[in-house]
């Protein structure tokens, strides 16, 4: 078995680490445990492109409980947990290729050599794996029969190359599950990413203010965090409906010239590049921080930055104070990445519950339906999403009521009224 970690010596805290985060995923064991019995992912390849943290290795070992075989590498440079990459590759003997902090070139030879284990499902966080697929002549990658993606960034990648017709095989949008982005972009990203800002830098949020470039539901989220923290949240949006319920949910909504004179905090989560430009960073107060919760570290024009300095220098891990010409400072976090995870552990087991039980029921529902879809990006399938929901409430001992035949004759009828 090839893998490539960075110490093979952290596999033992790896494995305790994941244990914890097991106990927190009940919906995920339910799942293992008929994938145990029934082995649904029997001679199934999986190349899966995610952050290599706790909650992925509990996905993996559900993964291969089905059956699967699996090559696992990072969706990010600086989101790989080195335990929990030893532990997978050490008592899973799953191939790893994944080692936090790796350079821009290391990472693409990594997805490349998950690439080499020639899969027939593509499991990815961002579609950088099946970006890589597409570069490369089809023929070497004929025998994939389909592909989930975890999260908007990839979904927005990958609808818009099927838009092109140049899709080669279909792929489930995990992240647009009702169970995946309602909650996972929502309270997971909020969480972690308030975190990982507080962890890299160790400042009070009470009092400060606090800008959200994007109120998607990932920005929803984050603005939500940081309100209970005791900042004073101010949304920045070019979506009027966007704009309009950060207004309603109590949010000062601002354009980013403005929020860049008063913010303390900034944090992007649009999904787009350069929201964070030149002319932005000038206006900045001394000392505000500046930081990404978005897939890629596009969102922040960094070369910018690195062209306005007269000095930089790393202060704190995952901090860089670049001083400007003015005198003012401008600190960066976590090289522009994904805060919640260059600095914190991501989020937390309980949402990455309902997250990773779909890309498990999806991978099984492209294996049973592959030869029905065409290359283009599907939903999951309702039931599936209804039934994750479902087993979420069970396992928190929640019950909820069910229509009686009446009820159910009024919703599905047009002659009754009033």
């Amino acid at each position: 078995m090839k893998y490539d970690v960075k110490d093979l010596g952290l596999a033992k805290k790896g494995a305790l680490r994941i244990e914890w985060a097991r106990n927190n995923m009940p919906v995920l064991q339910l799942i293992a445990e008929r994938f145990n019995k029934e082995k649904p992912l029997k001679g199934l390849k999986v190349a899966a492109c995610l952050h290599v943290t706790t909650e992925t290795g509990v996905l993996m070992e559900v993964l291969k409980k089905g059956g699967a075989e699996i090559a696992l590498c990072a969706s990010n440079p600086l989101s790989t947990q080195d335990d929990v990459a030893a532990s997978l590759a050490k008592n899973l003997k799953i191939a790893v290729f994944s080692i936090k902090g790796e350079d821009t070139k290391t990472y693409y030879s990594h997805l490349k050599s998950a690439l080499d284990f020639k899969p027939d499902i593509t499991m990815d966080d961002g579609a950088d794996l099946v970006s890589t697929i597409h570069q490369r002549p089809q023929e070497l990658h004929a025998n994939i029969i389909g592909g989930t993606e975890e999260t908007t960034t990839g979904v927005i990648r990958l609808r818009a190359l099927a838009k092109e017709g140049k899709l080669r095989y279909p792929i489930v949008a995990v992240n647009d599950a009702q169970t995946k982005h309602l909650f996972d972009n929502r309270y997971g990203t909020g969480q972690s990413t308030v975190d990982g800002i507080v962890r890299a830098t160790n400042k009070l949020l009470a009092g400060s203010n606090f800008v959200v470039c994007g109120y998607g539901w990932c920005g929803k989220g984050v603005a939500m965090r940081a309100k209970g923290m005791g900042a004073n949240v101010f949304v920045v949006e070019v979506s009027p409906l966007r704009g309009l319920e950060a207004v309603m949910d109590g949010f000062g909504v601002i354009p980013i010239k403005d929020a860049a004179r008063i913010g303390d905090v900034f944090v992007t989560v649009t999904g787009d590049i350069n929201v964070i430009r030149k002319e932005h960073f000038g206006l900045m107060k001394d000392g505000a921080i500046v930081s990404n919760s978005g897939h890629f570290n596009v969102e922040i024009e960094i070369s910018a930055l690195e062209k306005l300095a007269k000095s930089k220098k790393t202060i704190r891990d995952f901090v860089v104070e670049y001083t400007l010409s003015n005198g003012h400072r401008i600190y960066l976090l976590g090289e522009g990445r994904l805060i919640n995870l260059a600095a914190a552990e991501g989020h937390p087991a309980s949402v990455m519950d309902m997250s990773f039980a779909n890309q498990a029921l999806s991978a099984e529902y492209i294996k049973k339906n592959h030869d029905k879809l065409d290359n283009d990006v599907y939903k999951v399938p309702e039931d599936i999403d209804s039934n994750i929901a479902y087993l979420k409430l069970k396992a928190l001992g929640i019950k909820i009521d069910t229509l009686t035949p009446e009820q159910e004759k009024y919703l599905a009828s047009w002659e009754m009224g009033t």
